[in-house]
């Protein structure tokens, strides 16, 4: 527990330009997102083991699926998010329009994985979070 305690001690002493190198470090050495490292650290800092940490992250069974840009063939990314969400046409467009904007909130790892295999197929540009 004391190395966990040192660990925190010196992370609360760092830079904002120290922890953003310090979390892009994670990412690459972990092949993790943004939004998982802050999980992680959170879950270390409640649960006082980084093992109980990594090991919650990677049992994420839930996810967002992020519509970043619709690309070219905007028509095409309006009927699968109609296809995905149940949307009417205007309420299709207007999200397609907002992006970056979340399509589906809280869905499986199959569904989501589903839903962007999809949308990549009709040209959009999309993220799982």
């Amino acid at each position: 527990m004391a190395d966990v305690q040192a660990l925190l001690d010196q992370i609360s002493e760092m830079t904002v330009i120290e922890l953003s190198e310090l979390l892009k470090a994670f990412e690459e050495r972990f092949g993790v997102t943004a939004a998982a490292p802050v999980a992680v650290a959170a879950a270390g800092a409640a649960t006082g083991g980084a093992g109980d940490a990594a090991a919650a992250a990677e049992e994420q069974d839930e996810f967002d699926v992020i519509l970043t840009a619709a690309g070219e063939k905007k028509i095409q990314v309006i009927k699968e998010v109609r296809a995905l969400t149940n949307l009417g046409l205007k309420e299709a467009k207007d999200l397609v329009d907002a992006a970056p904007k979340p399509v589906l909130e809280k869905a499986s790892k199959e569904d989501a994985e589903k839903a962007k295999a999809q949308l990549e197929a009709a040209g959009a540009t999309v993220e799982l979070k």
